[in-house]
Formats: C-alpha cells, sequence, structure tokens
C-alpha cells in the first residue's frame, strides 16, 4: 500500500520570477550606545558609572529588491525614516560625607530623527511551500536630521553633541510568508557603528566620556508584490 503526502496549494507562484520588487516597511527599533569613558573619570569628576539604556523607536521605509541571478540572492535597498532615542546614565559619588550609599544619578537623553539608506545582501533558503527563511549582511549610512552638531552649547544646562552622519554595519535574519498576491515578511536587525559618534566640546557631561557607538536592534514588518 503507498502513502502520499498532499502538497501544500503554492500562493502567488510568479513571484521569484521577477526581477525587480516594490514595497514597504513599518518596524520598532531600539537604540543605545557602547560607551567607552576616560580612565580618570572616577578620580577627575567622581564618576562611578556611565551606561547606556535602550530606549523604543520606530521606522517607517520604502522597499526595493533586486534580484542577483538567482532567487536565493538578492539586493535590498530600504530608504528608511527612523525615530530613535538613547539614554545615558550618570552615577556620581555623592559629595556629603555624612549620606553612605546615595550615589547621585543623571540621565541625559539624546533624541534622533534619521534618514537612513540601508543596503542588504539577502541570501534566502528556496521556498518550502509558503514558506522561506533568509539571512542578512549589509551596511547602513544614516543622516540625523535632528543633530545639534553645529548647535550653541548651553553651559548652564549642556547637551551631548554627536555626528550628524553615521555609517553602521548590519546582520539580520528573517522569515517571509507568501499570500495570494503579495509576500509578508518579519526581520530581526543589528547594526552597530564603525566610528565613534560622540562630539567633545568640554562640557561637564562630556568630559568624562571617550567614544560613543551607535548600536541598534530593528524589528521589521515587510510587505512587498
Amino acid at each position: 500500500m503507498l502513502f502520499s503526502q498532499k502538497e501544500l496549494t503554492k500562493n502567488y507562484r510568479t513571484f521569484d520570477q521577477k526581477p525587480i520588487h516594490f514595497g514597504f516597511m513599518l518596524g520598532a527599533n531600539k537604540g543605545s550606545y557602547d560607551v567607552y569613558t576616560y580612565n580618570d573619570a572616577y578620580s577627575k569628576y567622581g564618576l562611578t558609572s556611565l551606561t547606556s539604556k535602550k530606549i523604543p523607536g520606530g521606522q517607517v521605509g520604502i522597499v526595493t529588491t533586486l534580484r542577483l541571478g538567482t532567487p536565493i540572492l538578492r539586493l535590498r535597498i530600504i530608504p528608511t525614516l527612523s525615530f530613535q532615542e538613547r539614554s545615558l546614565m550618570y552615577t556620581y559619588v555623592n559629595p556629603d560625607p555624612t549620606i553612605k550609599d546615595s550615589p547621585i544619578i543623571k540621565e541625559q537623553r539624546i533624541n534622533s530623527t534619521n534618514l537612513d539608506f540601508p543596503m542588504m545582501l539577502q541570501f534566502r533558503t528556496l521556498r518550502m511551500n509558503n514558506l522561506a527563511a533568509y539571512c542578512l549582511v549589509g551596511m547602513q549610512p544614516s543622516i540625523d536630521l535632528q543633530s545639534q552638531e553645529y548647535a550653541t552649547q548651553n553651559i548652564a544646562n549642556p547637551f551631548i553633541k554627536v555626528f550628524k552622519k553615521d555609517f553602521q554595519g548590519q546582520v539580520g535574519a528573517g522569515v517571509e510568508f507568501f499570500a495570494p498576491y503579495f509576500k509578508f515578511g518579519m526581520e530581526l536587525k543589528y547594526s552597530q557603528s564603525f566610528s565613534n559618534n560622540f562630539i567633545q566640546d568640554n562640557t561637564k557631561i562630556s568630559l568624562p566620556i571617550n567614544t560613543l557607538y551607535n548600536r541598534v536592534w530593528w524589528f521589521s514588518l515587510i510587505f512587498e508584490g
């Protein structure tokens, strides 16, 4: 007696035959910094720790995917408008010797509205009925429209200055689901700056800092037709 397993009906059979696809992306992100302080930050400024806290943000983008000769290799470009916020938490020694175990904690927030231009190579599996998986590797130039790189510093209430332009490497992975007339994907990426993003302008909050490197986790929902 012979048994056979029925194959599921494949949706959108012509998707991989097209050389180029367009769509849109919606998503959320969490941005923070890799923070490096000077070795003498404690002795000079009483700083016991400086950490970066992840804060949620969001993004929206236009998707263009180009097939590079084979269904498993594609070039993906997603011009993106992203909204990010980062927080630096300063912990100082309390100068009052009568108060024990009561450090002074201060927070500095840095807001960014970015134009991002991720360019990624996508390595995708062959379709398994209406499902496929992939991994990504690439780069992302960014322009911070909210950067205060050239703003006049407020000495009484200083703020952290960062460069307007940044360049990041990216890696990620995702899964794709084929519907009858479009493809829906879920994607997770990580990006990391290649260069220091911090501007030293000798204020009381910037003096302990040596370098800041942007890092972001991205979760995206991608729709392509």
